[in-house]
């Protein structure tokens, strides 16, 4: 095995932070996977997919594990339905974009989304009214000390928001290796209400929508709020959306009554947080190199060469600001990686 020293992982994590992996190893087989996991002189490992949700403070002391797994099967079918298999280290928008030219729905509104296929589970990526949970069948998991393939289903992730069992009680314990999806023939059933994607298929023209046209509408969105990771250092959306309970939220709209928010099945209420952060002024600001992007509040960025820490600090401050104007706690969709 290749086990690389003192390896950066600038090109590793889309925030840019420039830390160094001690020692730092390429995974691309399963077989190799359970191998790295059974070498006696690394007693403890850091598992790293496409670098797109976490956010790097220090230097990575234990062996790098670097997920770089590919593959895209079709395991199962009938006229109506389709299951996929895609392995960990697929890129996340690649693979969509492979199901979109086999004319499979389901995954066209999480179009875009950085980072790979294997941690998309771990945090129930989603977007414009769809997460991943809704076309995820399983997922092959190794666990870590038993180097045993597992699989979990739909019920054993516990799923959540922007949440599911492996960043809970299963943390640390599994590395997932593939993901299994349920995909549509045809009739898809198309989300264009959330958001402004009826506006941009509107802009284009389309009045009876395909899937690729979903997906597109999403990628000019996405384009014109998100900036480029190979541009600009980020990681999409900093913060999770608030969900707050009735009495705050009765509180916060007589205070804000211009406010936009959601209406969840629960009875809690979702508010942009995004929203929340430009209304504190941080929209556009900087920070020595950390920074709040001009377009979207909810995206942090890394202008040049700025830390873990400068960013998280930055962070902070904008939690405060929100928590001190609105009452209301926004947390990190980021991994905080300490």
């Amino acid at each position: 095995m290749n086990i690389e020293e003192n390896k950066s992982l600038k090109p590793y994590n889309t925030f840019g932070i420039n830390v160094n992996a001690r020692f730092f190893l390429e995974v691309n087989t399963v077989l190799q996977l359970q191998k790295a996991l059974q070498l006696s002189a690394y007693p403890n490992y850091f598992i790293l997919g496409g670098g797109s949700n976490m956010l790097l403070l220090k230097d990575i002391e234990d062996l790098v594990l670097h997920i770089n797994l590919k593959g895209i099967t079709v395991v199962e079918e009938d006229e109506d339905r389709v299951i996929v298999k895609a392995m960990a280290g697929e890129n996340w928008h690649e693979f969509v974009q492979w199901t979109l030219k086999q004319d499979y729905g389901g995954l066209e509104n999480l179009s875009l989304i950085p980072g790979n296929v294997g941690t998309a589970p771990i945090q129930n990526i989603g977007a414009y009214g769809v997460e991943l949970k809704d076309s995820f069948v399983s997922c092959e998991a190794m666990h870590i000390e038993s180097q045993e393939l597992e699989e979990f289903f739909t019920e054993d992730c516990e799923f959540g928001y922007r949440d599911s069992v492996f960043k809970g009680k299963k943390k640390g314990k599994y590395i997932i290796t593939a993901v299994k999806f349920k995909l549509t023939k045809h009739n898809h059933q198309l989300h264009t209400h959330y958001g402004a994607i009826e506006a941009e298929l509107e802009k284009l023209n389309i009045v009876s929508p395909t899937i690729k046209d979903v997906s597109n509408a999403v990628i000019n969105i996405r384009k014109s709020k998100l900036p480029d990771p190979k541009a600009i250092g980020n990681s999409g959306s900093f913060f999770k959306n608030p969900v707050i309970s009735k009495k705050t939220f009765n509180a916060f709209i007589r205070k804000n009554k211009n406010a936009p928010y959601y209406e969840l099945e629960d009875g809690t209420y979702k508010i942009p947080a995004g929203w929340l952060i430009e209304q504190c002024g941080f929209k556009g600001k900087r920070y020595g190199d950390a920074g709040v992007h001009s377009q979207q509040a909810l995206v942090l960025v890394n202008h040049d060469s700025a830390t873990g820490k400068e960013i998280l600090d930055l962070a902070k401050k904008i939690q405060q600001c929100v928590k001190d104007n609105f009452n209301i706690t926004i947390d990190p969709e980021v991994n905080i990686i300490k």
